[in-house]
């Protein structure tokens, strides 16, 4: 079995910004914040990053199958709608997402294109394990403030 690890550190920058640093140094911090009242609105919600994670893991799972496929790709977007809605016990939660993708791809090359439809979602890590749920397991850990 291939498993791999990874790890993001927030550490909070002001109200409820945090900038988050992933375990490979050549990458940037990248700045996360709620939107107003709660937060300042000084960088992407986590709704929104997880909006990021499904859309760019759909787009490079299909990517790469077409790719294998040899079905010549000239561009390539994504765009990812969310709806956060409340659930019985009142909580907000993201009830839905819609992906759109939008290879650019010749139309003689389309039919070629069949088979990668019907498996690339299966091998996108992050859409897969949100649709069968993913174990969070949560400690708290408090230091002392001085």
């Amino acid at each position: 079995m291939d498993t791999q690890h990874f790890r993001v550190t927030l550490s909070r920058r002001d109200g409820y910004a945090f900038a988050a640093q992933f375990d490979n140094d050549a990458w940037p911090d990248i700045m996360v914040d709620e939107s107003p009242p709660l937060g300042t609105g000084l960088g992407p919600t986590p709704t929104r990053m997880l909006g990021v994670a499904v859309g760019h893991c759909l787009a490079a799972s299909l990517l790469f199958c077409l790719s294998k496929a040899r079905v010549d790709v000239s561009d390539f977007g994504a765009s990812v709608e969310g709806t956060v809605a409340r659930n019985d016990e009142g909580r907000l939660r993201i009830s839905e997402l819609r992906v759109t993708l939008t290879p650019a791809v010749r139309d003689a090359e389309r039919e070629r294109m069949q088979r990668c439809l019907s498996l690339f979602e299966d091998f996108c890590t992050v859409t897969a394990s949100i649709r069968k749920g993913i174990p969070v397991h949560v400690e708290v850990t408090p230091t002392s403030s001085g």
